[in-house]
């Protein structure tokens, strides 16, 4: 069977993952481990980690700004310029896997060749980021902790996959 066009290495197709922080959690590691590997068979993802900005609470909304600001232009600079980036954000737009799928499976066919899903510190994004972005996206109205949604991302990284592979992991 052909695999998809999602992933590098079958068409020049990138995607990358660029995250504000380390995952300090030895579970969530386990899981990123264990969804990259899985993705392995349709090519790689590169995960890029930005450092996040030293805080102490309480800050104001200036100072809350201002560190989403500085990760914002650690952020940028991990953006090629012609790249199509994909936001998370949970007041962003959801959708379902299918629909996901199909999406990027447009975007693929209309030239994108170079995929950047941007996930926030613990403070979220500075507005700079969600400005560049081609589609906020969300995966709940629900907070969930920035480290677990990369672990999510990945899963659905590769749900992504085998829809457009036709492949039964997805239900």
């Amino acid at each position: 069977m052909a695999r998809s066009l999602l992933f590098v290495g079958v068409t020049g197709v990138r995607i990358k993952i660029i995250c504000v922080g380390k995952i300090k959690e030895k579970y969530i590691q386990a899981g990123i481990a264990e969804y990259v590997k899985r993705l392995g068979s349709y090519g790689s993802v590169e995960i890029v980690e930005v450092k996040d900005e030293p805080f102490k609470e309480p800050l104001s909304l200036k100072e809350q700004d201002q560190v989403m600001e500085k990760e914002a232009q650690r952020i940028a600079k991990e953006i090629p310029s012609r790249a199509h980036v994909i936001v998370l954000d949970r007041k962003g737009r959801s959708t379902s896997s299918l629909q996901w799928a199909n999406y990027l499976q447009q975007r693929m066919t209309s030239g994108d060749s170079q995929f950047i899903y941007v996930i926030g510190g613990s403070l979220g994004l500075h507005q700079s980021v969600k400005q560049e972005a081609h589609w906020l996206l969300s995966f709940s109205e629900l907070t969930f902790p920035h480290q677990l949604m990369r672990l999510i991302l990945l899963e659905q990284l590769y749900r992504t996959a085998t829809i457009l592979n036709g492949e039964k992991y997805h239900k």
